[in-house]
């Protein structure tokens, strides 16, 4: 099975030891995405609505890079700061996902990267 990573500057670097997507085979993993802005290298959302867009646009951006979509995706994973944040971002995350739903979990941490309220990670498939 080839392996092959894959990197865009149109979503944020990595702040640690990994990569934003790895592909296996037919199959991409995606690292946890937060609402980094990746021009700016900085998080400037003010609000969970915020932060939830640039989540996906990050997400869309890398799926983007390995010539995918949304469509494609089939396991998500969300890290909330605070399970009261679920039904805003549950929202956000519908429209991008256009009716097309993947299997998921959500879950609320102690602590996130960055101290955002929400981190998102996706299996897509080609």
């Amino acid at each position: 099975m080839s392996k092959s990573i894959i990197n865009t500057p149109n979503a944020p670097a990595p702040i640690g030891p990994y990569n934003q997507a790895v592909k296996a085979g037919n199959m991409l993993f995606i690292s946890g995405q937060v609402a980094i802005n990746p021009a700016s290298g900085n998080v400037e959302a003010t609000d969970v609505i915020g932060e939830a867009h640039q989540v996906m646009q990050n997400l869309k951006a890398i799926l983007h890079e390995a010539g995918m979509d949304f469509h494609q995706v089939v396991k998500t994973t969300i890290f909330l700061s605070d399970m009261s944040l679920f039904s805003t971002v549950n929202e956000i995350y519908a429209k991008y996902l256009s009716g097309d739903f993947p299997a998921r979990e959500t879950v609320a941490v102690k602590g996130l990267p960055k101290n955002v309220n929400v981190e998102i990670s996706m299996i897509a498939v080609e």
